[in-house]
Order: C-alpha cells, then sequence, then structure tokens
C-alpha cells in the first residue's frame, strides 16, 4: 500500500530532516509538508493524504489534534514528539489519532509505526500479568509460554511475552528464537523508543504472539533498572491486549517493580513433596501490602496429582487462600515438546495440561472478551 503523507513540523531543520527520511522509504510519499497546523488544515486537503504525521510539541498542536481527524476523515493520524509519554498518547488516541512516535525516525520506523497502526488498543485496556515463583524449577516458564500460545489462539488479540527473568531467563529455548535484541537493549534504548519502535525488539512467533527475550549472559541483568522497566511496560500497554511477564523466583527492586506494576500476579509453585504450600504462604504474606492483594495476587500449583477439583481444595484450604489454577504432571510431553522446538498445547492440544491452561485462558479472557481492532 503506498501511503501519501502530509507532514506538520515547525522545526524547519527537523522538517527538512524528516522529509528526506520519507522520500527515502519504500510506499512512502511526501504529498505535502507545512511548519503549522493551520496552514495544514487550510490547505492540505487538495493532497488527499491518508496518513498525516503532526508535531505535537506545542500544546496547540495537541489540540489541533481533533480537527485532522475530522477534516481528513480517510487519513490515518500519527502524533510527532520528541520523547514517548503515556499521558501525551493517551491524550493522542482520545482525539482520535493512532499514537505518538518519536522523531528523527528512520524509515524503518516509520515502516514499523505504519505496519502497527491498526493493533494499538485504542483505548481498551490491557491485562498485564506477572508470574512469580518462590524458588526455582516451578513450571512458571512452561505456563507462560503455553498460556501466552492459547491466549493468541483463542482471541485473536496480540499478545506479548517479556522474559524478566534477568539472568537465567529461558524463553528463547521454549519457543526455538535467536534473538538479535534483548530486554537489556530494549530498556538501555527506551528513552529514545515509542511502542511501534518498541516492537522491532520483539522476535515474532505467529501473527498475534510476540516474545522480548531475556538477557544473553546473567552479568547484563546489571544494566537493566526499574525506571526503565516501569516504563517499557507503559508502552508495552499501548500495542498488546495480554502481556505475560517471566520474573524471577526472588524479591529484587525489578521484580518488585514489576509485580507492582501488573495487573494481576502469579503466584507459582510445584508440587514436589515438600514445603511448597509454605513456601507460597511466606511469598503471599509480601502482597499482603497491597490494599488489594485478593484481586491480584493468584495461587498456581503445578504437577499435582490427582489433578482434579477436590486436589485444588485440598490445596486452598492447606493455604487458607485461593487456588486459581492446578496444573497435572506432564514432565515427558514438556520435555518432548522442547526438544521439538514447540508447545506442549501444539504437540498434544488435547492433553490434561492443554485443558488445564486453556481453562486458565478462559478465565483470564472472561466471558464478555472484546476484540481489538485488527489492521
Amino acid at each position: 500500500m503506498e501511503y501519501r503523507i502530509l507532514l506538520i513540523e515547525s522545526s524547519r531543520i527537523m522538517l527538512e530532516r524528516l522529509s528526506s527520511v520519507i522520500r527515502g522509504t519504500k510506499d512512502m510519499v511526501l504529498a505535502a509538508r507545512y511548519r503549522s497546523p493551520e496552514e495544514a488544515l487550510g490547505q492540505g486537503k487538495v493532497f488527499e493524504p491518508n496518513l498525516i504525521l503532526l508535531d505535537v510539541e506545542k500544546e496547540e498542536s495537541l489540540l489541533a489534534v481533533p480537527r485532522f481527524v475530522k477534516d481528513f476523515p480517510n487519513a490515518a493520524l500519527l502524533c510527532l514528539c520528541n520523547s514517548w509519554n503515556a499521558e501525551m498518547d493517551s491524550r493522542v488516541v482520545k482525539a482520535g489519532g493512532r499514537g505518538c512516535l518519536v522523531k528523527p525516525f528512520s524509515g524503518d520506523e516509520l515502516l514499523a509505526a505504519v505496519k502497527n497502526l491498526g493493533r494499538s488498543g485504542q483505548g481498551i485496556a490491557s491485562d498485564v500479568m506477572a508470574f512469580f515463583s518462590p524458588k526455582g524449577k516451578s513450571g512458571k516458564t512452561t505456563l507462560i509460554a503455553n498460556l501466552a500460545l492459547t491466549l493468541a489462539q483463542k482471541t485473536g488479540d496480540p499478545v506479548a511475552v517479556i522474559d524478566a527473568d534477568w539472568q537465567f531467563g529461558d524463553m528463547a529455548v521454549f519457543f526455538n528464537l535467536t534473538p538479535q535484541s534483548t530486554i537489556v537493549e530494549a530498556v538501555r534504548d527506551i528513552r529514545f523508543l515509542s511502542p511501534f519502535t518498541l516492537n522491532s525488539y520483539f522476535v515474532t512467533v505467529n501473527e498475534n504472539l510476540r516474545v522480548l527475550c531475556g538477557t544473553k549472559r546473567p552479568e547484563y541483568a546489571e544494566n537493566i533498572n526499574p525506571r526503565g522497566f516501569t516504563e517499557l511496560l507503559r508502552m508495552v500497554r499501548n500495542q498488546y491486549r495480554y502481556v505475560l511477564i517471566d520474573l524471577p523466583p526472588a524479591f529484587n527492586p525489578l521484580s518488585i517493580a514489576a509485580a507492582e506494576a501488573a495487573d494481576t500476579t502469579y503466584l507459582v509453585a510445584m508440587i514436589s513433596g515438600g514445603f511448597e504450600v509454605e513456601h507460597m504462604k511466606r511469598a503471599l504474606e509480601i502482597f499482603r501490602d497491597w490494599p488489594d492483594y485478593e484481586d491480584r495476587a493468584r495461587a498456581v500449583f503445578t504437577r499435582v496429582e490427582p489433578c482434579d477439583p477436590e486436589s485444588q481444595r485440598r490445596l486452598a484450604t492447606a493455604l487458607g487462600y485461593p487456588v486459581e489454577a492446578v496444573l497435572p504432571n506432564e514432565y515427558m510431553l514438556v520435555s518432548s515438546a522442547v526438544n521439538d522446538g514447540r508447545m506442549a498445547i501444539e504437540l498434544k492440544p488435547n492433553s490434561p495440561l492443554a485443558q488445564k491452561i486453556s481453562q486458565l485462558a478462559d478465565r483470564i479472557t472472561g466471558r464478555h472478551h472484546i476484540r481489538w481492532d485488527k489492521p
């Protein structure tokens, strides 16, 4: 598809720079350019643009967004800013725009923004879920990977997985991915990115599922700071309906920041004849400081045998807290799936594990699920 672009940029130097990028980008035509919204609104219709790039660093330009939406009903509107922030992006979307693009941008970044025009939530809230384990070897990563794929298949909505197990994340192994960029680069570059350009740091699994992979080396985790990660989550909310975060099995400033920024935190423990219920009790105590912790903290047990409602009730009684889900022991199936470079739900879609994960996905989406607009 060819895009006829109406460019409005107040800075003469930036106007020239962005014009050059547009002219050098495939399928992009610079139909007209102006230095003020008033000029564009008065003269731009004759050029019949289907994409408007509007600099909104000045308040009067931001206030002009509804007029552009009304006067150019056949054109998508992207706003340009020096750095992305959630408040401005929200104002743009509420006024009818499609989001913000950080300037200066490259041709590839412009193409990425255009490609993702239809994937924005357009005001529908994302569901961000953090997954934490009191101890390692809980089946947490297996749950996240299969649940993310299930959500993508069931809803057709954009789903993101963020491997935030800072030092020893292995989500790339589960999905058989070879990432060029990881969470380290994404957090490092976050102040130069917008939700559209952040997508280039994710690896595509399928049309509706993308993964931001973990660090390539454990020591790189030191380069991730809580503030940058929190800002990354705010951007990801803008692009994905469901966001699943794989956290390390320890409380630290980063994992706490992720849990606080999430809508729901799932605490996952594997039954292996030890003290899993006691560990879960101690972990839940940390979340009791939240005034709404009973709504936001959910308990999940894996490798439960027999995996039936009665076992779930017994665990809830012993825990003194509701148990959101129990998953069966499917070690051989999961191992075979990983070795085959596939998910367990793909290898055996009718297995007990797949059925339990499907039930959890149904509870997450809810009976009144609302689909996002598609491209």
